[in-house]
């Protein structure tokens, strides 16, 4: 089992923390976090640097994942992610073992697939999302990169979601319609054109 360090410890990192656990593919290493928590623990996993110390870090451990979430912005998480890539950690996609993802879908490297989750045929999931627990990815959907596509939220079947967009919960995309870059549907809307 290889080690991995995660990058955020709040409340996003403690369902992927989880999400790593079940899948059995990695063992967390310890997480980074904000300075002034150096040296605590998050689900009995030693806070073990920040932000600053990815460079160090990357010369210890191979495996790292961007744990921080995307609500009122996704720029945090570019950012993040633009660090872990220059410090050439590699960014493993990490897949519920609750979760379905067809073999004949495409999910890009940090990406995190949660329980529950459904991502169906010839799907192409982007690099640095976040499909969130029980969203349905329908076949032929594009969602491209940095975007999170929130719990019980429905991507129709040929929809394509630009860079860095956010779908609140229970959110709906009708089918084969575009959704911009930067894009912030609240939770419970649906998106018909």
């Amino acid at each position: 089992m290889n080690d991995i360090i995660l990058i955020g410890g709040g409340g996003h990192c403690k369902s992927v923390i989880d999400v790593i656990e079940q899948e059995g593919r990695f063992k967390i290493a310890g997480i980074v976090d904000k300075p002034e928590l150096l040296g605590s623990k998050l689900f009995g996993y030693l806070i073990i640097g920040n932000d600053s110390d990815l460079d160090d870090l990357a010369k210890k451990y191979q495996y790292a994942l961007v744990t921080v979430g995307q609500i009122k912005s996704p720029f945090l998480r570019i950012k993040l992610f633009e660090l872990a890539v220059k410090s050439e950690f590699i960014l493993p996609t990490v897949v519920s073992s609750r979760a379905y993802v067809s073999k004949h879908a495409a999910v890009g490297k940090g990406t995190i697939i949660m329980h529950d989750a459904l991502i169906n045929a010839n799907a192409k999931i982007g690099e640095n999302c976040i499909i969130n627990s029980k969203a349905l990815i329908e076949h032929d959907v594009i969602i491209e990169n940095h975007c999170h596509i929130s719990t019980g939220s429905i991507i129709n079947g040929g929809t394509i979601v630009r860079n860095n967009t956010f779908f609140g919960s229970n959110s709906m995309a009708k089918e084969n319609i575009t959704v911009k870059k930067q894009s912030v549907i609240g939770g419970g809307m649906a998106v018909l054109k």
